[in-house]
């Protein structure tokens, strides 16, 4: 049995190159950086790591498909904030920003 530290560890790594893979993959294969959304998700949930922030924007939070500028995403600036509208599922999410 391995310890819940190392396995964590191991998630968080998996994690991380999933989200790698689905990025260097999206131009040729949408379905398969959705695929290895999905798998990260789902390890994060299994063992209750959190999926790094950088990465949290990079994904739909409604339908959990991957975000590609143009195709699956339509971005916005509006009132001093961020707004992603999803092709796939029609959801707006919108993240405050500061301008530097």
């Amino acid at each position: 049995m391995i310890p819940k530290k190392i396995q964590k560890k191991i998630a968080s790594e998996r994690i991380e190159i999933l989200f790698k893979e689905a990025k260097k993959v999206s131009k040729q294969n949408l379905q398969l950086s959705n695929r290895y959304i999905t798998l990260a998700r789902k390890i994060s949930t299994k063992l209750k790591v959190r999926i790094p922030k950088e990465y949290k924007k990079l994904f739909c939070k409604n339908c959990y498909k991957y975000f590609l500028p143009g195709k699956t995403l339509r971005t916005r600036t509006k009132n001093k904030k961020l707004i992603y509208f999803c092709y796939n599922c029609k959801h707006i999410t919108r993240y405050p920003f500061k301008k530097t």
